[in-house]
């Protein structure tokens, strides 16, 4: 069955959509990997709780990387929604994971690390390097995911890339 919304009423809703799944991309990515994979298994600096025992600690991480790749998960099943609808703007996508994996870094450094103190970057050194490089690299990327989101065109009306095969 066709649909009998036009191509130009929808493109707003799969820009909403496409820089959406950006985002969870972006902050799952941010989480699942750079923050679980990198800190805590890696090189073992902090778990995403470290108030309590080990044991809570590891549970805790546990729970943070399904939440986190959920987030992943859920960007790429609303991506493929919209590269199922219209042709991807590569790079307005990929500013809005710029701005996900900013927006996940800055909120762990201010409210996980600063505000709530569930846990630190790293213990035993002197955190302000630690905090301004993690703190600094967030809003870098968020402003640099933001400033691609804002100069790049929003989807435009267009076909389906599969349109010419719906016959």
């Amino acid at each position: 069955m066709a649909s009998t919304v036009p191509v130009a009423a929808t493109a707003p809703a799969h820009d909403r959509r496409l820089v959406l799944s950006g985002v969870l991309f972006g902050c799952g990515i941010a989480g699942s990997v750079i923050d679980l994979f990198v800190f805590h298994l890696l090189l073992q600096w902090h778990h995403f709780y470290d108030l309590s025992t080990p044991t809570v600690a590891l549970v805790a991480d546990g729970l943070f990387h399904g939440v986190t790749w959920l987030l992943t998960v859920w960007g790429l099943f609303m991506f493929a929604a919209v590269r199922r609808a219209t042709a991807i703007p590569w790079g307005r996508w990929a500013g809005a994971v710029l701005v996900g994996v900013g927006f996940f870094q800055l909120f762990d450094g201010v409210v996980h690390h600063k505000i709530l103190g569930i846990h630190q970057i790293r213990y035993g050194v002197d955190l302000f390097v630690y905090d301004l490089v993690w703190i600094g690299s967030a809003i870098l990327m968020l402003v640099v995911g933001l400033v691609v989101l804002w100069r790049t065109p929003r989807l435009a009306a267009v076909a389906p890339p599969d349109a010419d095969r719906r016959g």
